[in-house]
């Protein structure tokens, strides 16, 4: 179960292993130059992990022998196709995977639960290790920049209750992912990782459950992978 961005490439999913993926924009992203292995264009990177691994550690091993070169044509708006991806699994494992200045860089753990766009992962962590000494409960930045949005996620995703019932877990998740969209129409041309939340999606790895909200047409959908009738060969 994937969505699509641009009509050709994966940006989110879930397979039928509970694995899920997550592709964001990421304005320093550099896969570097020269083409001597096999390539794969950016847009298919998520759906390569969801086609090819069960578990992050599994992923994790195999990607980080670079098997592939990425590739990044431009994007149908005019910008360039920098992105990085995180996948998680039903153990809780997660992992995010950049490329900086050529090299790939992978956080691995699952201490690594929440990302946005620019920065770097790396100074992602730093920034956000500055809010909580300051504490959630006293100040938040509150702007539609990245780095603000990855700290108010940080804070209320170990702020919220951790609750057994998949309902109200799945309407708790939302509620965060809602505190820290882009109001629609929001959008500055020259950063274009500060852009329009145009749909939201939660994934309940155990249930295999998939959940997809629209900002255009706010209307909450969900597949249960286990339902479907799946054909693999």
């Amino acid at each position: 179960m994937t969505l699509s961005g641009y009509d050709i490439g994966t940006t989110d999913g879930m397979n039928d292993a509970g694995l899920v993926a997550n592709l964001l924009y990421l304005a320093e992203a550099d896969y570097g130059a020269g083409f001597d292995k096999p390539t794969l264009s950016v847009g298919a990177w998520a759906q390569y992990a969801l086609d090819n691994y069960a578990t992050v550690a599994e992923a994790v091993a195999d990607l980080s022998t670079e098997p592939f070169q990425i590739v990044a044509p431009e994007l149908p708006s005019g910008h360039s196709a920098g992105m990085h991806v995180a996948i998680s699994d039903p153990p809780g494992d997660s992992a995010i995977f950049e490329y900086l200045d050529g090299k790939l860089v992978i956080h691995h753990g699952p201490q690594y639960t929440v990302m946005t766009n620019s920065p770097p992962y790396d100074e992602q962590l730093a920034r956000a290790a500055y809010w909580d000494q300051i504490g959630g409960f006293t100040m938040l930045p509150g702007t539609n920049r990245a780095a603000d949005r990855f700290a108010r996620a940080s804070f209320y995703l170990e702020s919220v209750p951790q609750f057994d019932d998949e309902r109200m877990a799945t309407s708790a998740a939302f509620s965060i992912i809602r505190n820290v969209s882009v109001p629609l129409g929001v959008a500055d041309p020259e950063a274009p990782n500060i852009a329009t939340t145009i749909w939201r999606s939660v994934a309940y790895h155990k249930a295999k459950r998939y959940c997809f909200e629209s900002a255009i047409s706010p209307n909450l959908y969900w597949v249960d992978i286990d339902k479907l009738e799946l054909l693999i060969q």
